[in-house]
């Protein structure tokens, strides 16, 4: 009898140990600071406020670069990244009388700072301002101007774009999946040539992420 009570007693204190054990990593989970890498598809677009520009079409390209989640309570948290991104998108003009296609790629280094609200373990949801400075440009044009491939003059656009960005991330362990949308506020052009093909358009880009967390 006594044995069967000394089996039950070491039985009760492993299961209790197991969990605080899990009850502590969990709790060290939502509060240590994370630190990962992502990258993944974009589409981007271009808004323009110029009846100029018509039939307008996605550029795909990529992301990628770090980022570290800072967490600020059980259920938030701040999440800093740093990217490479690629934007722009095609458009047909038409100025004054001549026509033809462009299309305009942008390549930034990016900065979100996203407020991170989690939901559970799995899921967060996010929304933040971004900062992003203007690597390098060309344009590809076909039409009434000509054919062919010319990298712009990055003085000819605002170099420091800026916005909103939001969406969500589902974790699978350490790894994780992310949609976002990110909408600019500035706009591109900065230069009489430009506005007059870009008027006021402004980046707007979705992405899909894969991610890992290193830690």
């Amino acid at each position: 009898m006594a044995t069967k009570w000394s089996k039950a007693l070491l039985l009760s204190a492993v299961v209790f140990a197991g969990t605080q054990a899990v009850q502590q990593t969990q709790a060290q989970s939502t509060t240590k600071v994370r630190a990962g890498i992502k990258g993944g598809f974009n589409a981007s677009t271009l808004y323009y406020d110029n009846a100029n520009a018509n039939d307008r079409k996605e550029r795909y390209g990529f992301h990628a670069g770090v980022f570290a989640q800072i967490p600020a309570g059980e259920f938030f948290a701040i999440q800093p990244e740093l990217l490479y991104t690629t934007k722009g998108a095609s458009a047909n003009y038409n100025v004054l009388g001549f026509t033809g296609r462009n299309t305009f790629r942008m390549n930034y280094a990016e900065l979100p700072v996203l407020a991170t609200f989690k939901l559970g373990n799995a899921v967060e949801l996010q929304a933040g301002p971004y900062a992003s400075y203007l690597l390098n440009s060309d344009i590809s044009t076909n039409g009434d101007f000509g054919s062919g491939t010319t990298t712009l003059n990055r003085d000819a656009f605002n170099k420091f774009d800026y916005g909103v960005a939001g969406g969500l991330n589902i974790y699978f362990g350490k790894a994780f999946l992310g949609l976002r949308y990110g909408q600019g506020l500035q706009r591109i052009a900065n230069s009489d040539a430009s506005r007059a093909i870009l008027g006021n358009a402004k980046n707007g880009v979705g992405m899909i992420s894969l991610g890992v967390s290193l830690n």
